[in-house]
């Protein structure tokens, strides 16, 4: 999975990176298929918002968290998309077991409408 991570009046240190990188490894559980995930760092007096787009094939899946501190932003914003990622596999699944061919009953002559 290709991730690209920014920051808007934050510098990305190399602790945050590899931070942002270990959290991400709990999606790739779900995510077989994922083609690259998005996010965006923001600091704004004591609002620290974290904010990511997941690309997977058919869907994107949009996130964000806002907290007093960067981390714990970060790992409310992994926990949105651990749960939104379960429910978008579960839908997949579901719609495909929905599927049937569906069985025609032999016509009866006898019967009149």
């Amino acid at each position: 999975m290709q991730v690209s991570l920014s920051g808007h009046h934050v510098d990305i240190t190399d602790s945050i990176r590899n931070y942002v990188h270990e959290k991400i490894q709990r999606l790739d559980r779900h995510f077989d298929q994922a083609l690259d995930i998005s996010i965006i760092l923001t600091v704004e007096k004591l609002r620290h918002k974290a904010e990511a787009t997941l690309h997977v094939s058919g869907n994107n899946i949009h996130a964000d968290d806002v907290k007093e501190d960067m981390y714990a932003a970060i790992d409310g914003l992994i926990d949105k998309l651990d749960r939104q990622g379960k429910k978008h596999m579960e839908k997949i699944k579901n719609h495909r077991s929905r599927v049937e061919i569906p069985t025609e009953e032999p016509f009866d002559s006898t019967k009149e409408a």
